[in-house]
């Protein structure tokens, strides 16, 4: 059997073949078309309480480069920089200098691996007004203080863009959408490996009603006047079928999260004496499970990827080779001290997460790496993953699917309040499992051709 790295989990469109008739007849495919208002606003209730406001792009890096371009501070004869981490993605750094900035890349916190505070606050202080704008990057989906950057932006005038390329879904302390009552632009994605999987496309949120009205209008081609450009602009526009994958994605996706942080609570319960990243925030949105290596095995990564992949186990290792580690990168960005950032990303490897993995196989997963990597010799020899064995309790069952809201925060009180702490993290990964199928069983028709969910 074999456990694949990423599994995307887009909505079927052949069991949405109603709603797409209902966009051909209206003639309307693109150009903020109805289908993708309803999705605006449903965004802007359902995972921002109500607060600010959205706007869809037909990815996240287009939806980076019309806000860079829109509130970066440039200056003619000025290297106008982006302060962003090397530790990201190259979307982000492309970004930036698709807008006409130069990266400038700091360094990261030995623990949450999110943009360092006191580097950012020194290159502030160094750079001074070559500073165009600050591009912080809420690593893997983490909820990094955006109190902080508000203040930033108002002690140094400089403004923020927010690459949460990973946190859509993911909440904060207060139990609010990662980003909700920012004032400056928080782009999503929701490419097909992101937890928020549609296909192609991306979401910009800001509290500011016109900071989101004028990237309307660039993502437009600048027009603010019909067929006149009045700004820079391109086309950033989502069709109304990718609108119409994301609504449908919009329906399950609190299950959708609810289940992925099970499962990074399992893979911690897996691996105790392992350093995992330390997380802010009440829920996170994982795309996948970075984990360090042990820091004797950090030069045999490949070693620990191939024989993980001949055990029919994919993996990953995000971010290495990290942003300053790219020849073109080299060339067009300006690197800070990032002793932090070589540490971490030299020992990173990324596990797998899915919607349709289960405990057996994240056992599987993490007993080989151990295996591998040495510290498992008293262990059994790990086996191949077989269906699921602990099954939820019938009682509780029932009760998730005959609820039409279903959600798995019943779980955590009451029934296996006295449970033990494996058993606990096994039942709720099934109850959130339960409930995702329920969810999904509501939504679909059951067919030959498309059976309920299992």
């Amino acid at each position: 059997m074999k456990i694949p790295f990423v599994r995307p989990n887009s909505p079927r469109l052949s069991v949405l073949t109603r709603e797409l008739v209902e966009i051909e007849e209206s003639g309307v495919f693109s150009n903020y078309g109805p289908v993708n208002s309803r999705l605006e606003r449903e965004f802007e209730s359902s995972l921002f309480s109500g607060e600010g406001h959205c706007l869809t792009v037909c990815n996240a890096t287009i939806g980076l480069i019309i806000a860079l371009k829109h509130v970066a501070r440039t200056r003619p004869g000025s290297r106008n920089l982006a302060i962003m981490p090397s530790f990201t993605f190259a979307a982000t750094a492309h970004a930036a200098l698709w807008s006409g900035l130069t990266p400038l890349l700091c360094d990261i916190d030995e623990e949450s691996w999110t943009p360092s505070a006191a580097a950012e606050e020194r290159l502030l202080r160094q750079y001074g007004d070559e500073i165009s704008v600050l591009l912080p990057y809420a690593t893997f989906g983490n909820c990094i203080d955006l109190d902080r950057y508000e203040w930033l932006s108002r002690h140094y005038g400089v403004p923020v863009v927010v690459d949460a390329a990973a946190s859509l879904g993911s909440l904060t302390d207060a139990h609010h959408g990662f980003g909700t009552g920012f004032p400056h632009p928080v782009v999503f994605s929701m490419h097909a490996t992101k937890a928020f999987a549609t296909g192609e496309a991306g979401l910009i949120y800001c509290a500011k009603a016109e900071t989101i009205a004028a990237l309307r209008t660039m993502g437009n081609f600048g027009f603010s006047q019909p067929r006149t450009a009045t700004m820079p602009g391109l086309n950033s526009k989502l069709t109304e079928t990718g609108a119409l994958l994301a609504l449908a994605k919009l329906r399950e996706f609190d299950l959708v999260a609810s289940y992925r942080a099970e499962i990074a609570d399992l893979y911690r319960a897996e691996l105790p004496d392992w350093t995992f990243q330390r997380l802010h925030g009440q829920r996170h949105a994982f795309q996948f499970m970075p984990v360090l290596l042990p820091e004797s095995w950090a030069d045999r990564r490949d070693e620990v990827v191939a024989a993980l992949g001949e055990r029919g186990i994919g993996v990953g290792a995000y971010f290495s080779p990290h942003v300053a580690e790219q020849p073109y990168f080299r060339e067009t960005c300006i690197a800070d001290d990032l002793s932090v950032t070589n540490r971490i990303a030299r020992r990173m490897i990324s596990l797998p997460i899915s919607d349709f993995i289960t405990p057996d196989e994240i056992s599987f997963v993490c007993r080989t790496l151990r295996e591998i990597c040495g510290d498992a010799a008293a262990l059994p020899a790990a086996q191949e993953p077989r269906e699921v064995s602990v099954a939820i309790p019938t009682q509780l069952r029932d009760k998730l699917l005959e609820t039409t809201d279903a959600t798995i925060e019943p779980l955590r009180n009451g029934e296996m309040a006295q449970a033990p702490a494996r058993s606990d993290l096994l039942l709720r990964f099934h109850a959130a499992r339960a409930a995702l199928a329920a969810a999904r069983r509501r939504m679909l028709p059951v067919t030959p051709d498309h059976p309920p969910p299992s």
